[in-house]
Protein backbone atom coordinates (compact mmCIF):
# COMPACT_ATOMS: atom_id res chain seq x y z
CA UNK A 1 0.00 0.00 0.00
CA UNK A 2 1.52 3.33 -0.98
CA UNK A 3 0.81 6.60 0.72
CA UNK A 4 0.44 9.71 -1.33
CA UNK A 5 1.59 13.11 -0.27
CA UNK A 6 -1.38 15.36 0.44
CA UNK A 7 -2.42 17.62 -2.40
CA UNK A 8 -0.98 21.13 -2.13
CA UNK A 9 -3.22 23.82 -0.72
CA UNK A 10 -4.13 26.33 -3.41
CA UNK A 11 -4.80 30.01 -2.85
CA UNK A 12 -5.92 32.15 -5.80
CA UNK A 13 -6.02 35.93 -5.59
CA UNK A 14 -6.86 38.59 -8.15
CA UNK A 15 -4.25 41.36 -8.09
CA UNK A 16 -5.80 44.44 -9.68
CA UNK A 17 -2.60 46.29 -10.55
CA UNK A 18 1.20 46.36 -10.02
CA UNK A 19 0.71 47.90 -6.57
CA UNK A 20 -1.42 44.90 -5.52
CA UNK A 21 1.25 42.56 -6.89
CA UNK A 22 3.86 44.38 -4.79
CA UNK A 23 1.61 44.16 -1.70
CA UNK A 24 1.24 40.42 -2.26
CA UNK A 25 5.04 40.11 -2.52
CA UNK A 26 5.40 41.98 0.78
CA UNK A 27 2.82 39.71 2.42
CA UNK A 28 4.59 36.62 1.07
CA UNK A 29 7.84 37.95 2.56
CA UNK A 30 6.28 37.66 6.02
CA UNK A 31 5.23 34.05 5.46
CA UNK A 32 8.46 32.60 4.02
CA UNK A 33 11.68 31.72 5.80
CA UNK A 34 15.25 30.86 4.94
CA UNK A 35 15.24 27.36 3.48
CA UNK A 36 11.99 27.91 1.58
CA UNK A 37 11.86 27.93 -2.21
CA UNK A 38 9.24 29.83 -4.21
CA UNK A 39 8.93 28.81 -7.85
CA UNK A 40 7.60 31.76 -9.88
CA UNK A 41 5.81 30.71 -13.05
CA UNK A 42 4.17 32.86 -15.68
CA UNK A 43 4.70 34.42 -19.08
CA UNK A 44 7.05 37.31 -19.78
CA UNK A 45 5.54 40.46 -18.28
CA UNK A 46 3.37 38.63 -15.73
CA UNK A 47 5.09 40.33 -12.80
CA UNK A 48 7.48 37.66 -11.50
CA UNK A 49 10.44 40.04 -11.06
CA UNK A 50 8.16 42.79 -9.74
CA UNK A 51 6.81 40.47 -7.05
CA UNK A 52 10.29 39.15 -6.19
CA UNK A 53 11.61 42.72 -5.87
CA UNK A 54 8.78 43.63 -3.48
CA UNK A 55 9.39 40.48 -1.44
CA UNK A 56 13.15 41.12 -1.14
CA UNK A 57 12.71 44.81 -0.29
CA UNK A 58 10.04 43.97 2.29
CA UNK A 59 12.39 41.48 3.97
CA UNK A 60 15.11 44.14 4.03
CA UNK A 61 12.74 46.69 5.59
CA UNK A 62 11.60 44.19 8.24
CA UNK A 63 15.25 43.45 9.10
CA UNK A 64 16.09 47.16 9.35
CA UNK A 65 18.53 46.75 6.46
CA UNK A 66 19.08 49.33 3.72
CA UNK A 67 16.79 48.93 0.73
CA UNK A 68 18.72 46.90 -1.85
CA UNK A 69 18.59 47.63 -5.53
CA UNK A 70 16.83 44.55 -6.92
CA UNK A 71 17.35 44.27 -10.67
CA UNK A 72 15.86 41.44 -12.66
CA UNK A 73 18.49 38.69 -12.86
CA UNK A 74 17.64 38.03 -16.51
CA UNK A 75 21.24 38.41 -17.67
CA UNK A 76 23.16 37.54 -14.50
CA UNK A 77 20.84 34.55 -13.88
CA UNK A 78 21.30 34.78 -10.09
CA UNK A 79 21.36 37.69 -7.63
CA UNK A 80 22.06 37.09 -3.93
CA UNK A 81 21.19 39.32 -0.98
CA UNK A 82 22.36 38.98 2.63
CA UNK A 83 19.37 40.18 4.65
CA UNK A 84 18.33 39.59 8.23
CA UNK A 85 20.92 36.95 9.05
CA UNK A 86 20.36 34.84 5.95
CA UNK A 87 20.62 34.75 2.20
CA UNK A 88 17.93 35.44 -0.35
CA UNK A 89 18.69 34.08 -3.81
CA UNK A 90 16.72 35.41 -6.79
CA UNK A 91 17.22 33.38 -9.97
CA UNK A 92 15.87 33.91 -13.47
CA UNK A 93 16.48 30.71 -15.40
CA UNK A 94 15.02 31.90 -18.71
CA UNK A 95 18.48 31.86 -20.34
CA UNK A 96 19.72 28.69 -18.65
CA UNK A 97 21.30 26.36 -21.21
CA UNK A 98 20.75 23.10 -19.32
CA UNK A 99 20.46 21.83 -15.77
CA UNK A 100 24.19 21.11 -15.49
CA UNK A 101 24.69 24.88 -15.14
CA UNK A 102 22.76 24.94 -11.84
CA UNK A 103 25.78 23.77 -9.82
CA UNK A 104 27.93 26.45 -11.44
CA UNK A 105 25.36 29.07 -10.43
CA UNK A 106 25.31 27.75 -6.85
CA UNK A 107 21.56 27.37 -6.92
CA UNK A 108 21.58 23.69 -5.99
CA UNK A 109 23.54 24.44 -2.81
CA UNK A 110 21.24 27.36 -1.95
CA UNK A 111 18.15 25.15 -1.88
CA UNK A 112 17.33 24.25 1.71
CA UNK A 113 19.40 27.04 3.30
CA UNK A 114 18.60 30.29 1.50
CA UNK A 115 15.21 31.75 0.71
CA UNK A 116 15.16 31.00 -3.03
CA UNK A 117 12.96 32.78 -5.55
CA UNK A 118 13.16 31.03 -8.93
CA UNK A 119 11.69 32.45 -12.12
CA UNK A 120 11.16 30.06 -15.03
CA UNK A 121 11.23 26.99 -12.74
CA UNK A 122 10.44 24.65 -15.63
CA UNK A 123 14.17 24.97 -16.47
CA UNK A 124 14.94 23.10 -13.22
CA UNK A 125 13.28 19.95 -14.58
CA UNK A 126 13.47 17.28 -11.86
CA UNK A 127 15.93 19.35 -9.78
CA UNK A 128 13.24 21.50 -8.15
CA UNK A 129 13.47 20.96 -4.39
CA UNK A 130 10.85 18.83 -2.68
CA UNK A 131 8.41 20.98 -0.76
CA UNK A 132 8.89 24.05 -2.95
CA UNK A 133 5.97 26.42 -3.13
CA UNK A 134 4.69 27.27 -6.59
CA UNK A 135 3.31 30.66 -7.57
CA UNK A 136 1.68 31.07 -10.94
CA UNK A 137 1.08 34.60 -12.21
CA UNK A 138 -1.27 35.10 -15.17
CA UNK A 139 -2.25 38.36 -16.82
CA UNK A 140 -5.92 39.26 -16.32
CA UNK A 141 -6.95 42.54 -17.95
CA UNK A 142 -4.91 45.31 -16.29
CA UNK A 143 -3.98 43.03 -13.40
CA UNK A 144 -2.90 39.50 -12.62
CA UNK A 145 -4.22 36.34 -11.10
CA UNK A 146 -1.88 34.73 -8.60
CA UNK A 147 -2.24 31.08 -7.62
CA UNK A 148 -0.05 29.81 -4.80
CA UNK A 149 0.39 26.04 -4.50
CA UNK A 150 1.75 25.14 -1.09
CA UNK A 151 2.61 21.52 -0.24
CA UNK A 152 3.89 22.32 3.26
CA UNK A 153 2.37 21.45 6.61
CA UNK A 154 1.92 25.20 7.15
CA UNK A 155 -0.16 25.58 3.96
CA UNK A 156 -3.58 26.19 5.49
CA UNK A 157 -2.24 28.74 7.99
CA UNK A 158 -0.16 30.48 5.33
CA UNK A 159 -3.17 30.70 2.97
CA UNK A 160 -5.32 32.17 5.77
CA UNK A 161 -2.60 34.68 6.68
CA UNK A 162 -2.09 35.79 3.07
CA UNK A 163 -5.81 36.10 2.34
CA UNK A 164 -6.34 38.15 5.51
CA UNK A 165 -3.21 40.26 4.91
CA UNK A 166 -4.28 41.13 1.37
CA UNK A 167 -7.71 42.23 2.61
CA UNK A 168 -6.16 44.58 5.17
CA UNK A 169 -3.20 45.72 3.03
Amino acid sequence: MSTRAPAPTALTLDLADPAATARFGACLAQSLDFGDTLLLDGPIGAGKSHLARALIQSRAAAAGAPQPDVPSPTYTLVQSYEIGGGEIVHADLYRLGDTSELAELGLDSAFGTALCLVEWPDRLASLAPDGALGLSLRLRGDGRQATLLDPSAQAAGRARFLRDAMVTA
